[in-house]
């Protein structure tokens, strides 16, 4: 069974290797350049902590730290968790 609880995002990390050209013709390197980022969730279930790791896209919204978030994980498995923003 399935049980939503809520986490927080403690680092947000950039792919500064990932980068995608938005642009046709730049004036610098990093002239209209996005980059896709990986955060680092914590969650807590039943008094242990847990941590788990998304990439978010470079067309997505960046999150934030501190930045409350879904996390969805199985009852007998709680590491096997997915995060939703």
């Amino acid at each position: 069974m399935e049980v939503t609880i809520n986490g927080t995002i403690i680092k947000v990390y950039k792919q500064w290797w990932l980068k995608i050209n938005t642009k046709a013709f730049r004036s610098g390197t990093l002239d209209g350049a996005l980059f896709p980022h990986v955060i680092k969730v914590k969650y807590v279930v039943n008094e242990k902590e847990y941590f788990k790791l998304k990439w978010v896209g470079p067309y997505e919204k960046i999150p934030t730290i501190n930045q409350n978030v879904i996390v969805v994980y199985n009852e007998q498995n709680p590491k096997k968790a997915r995060i939703l923003l």
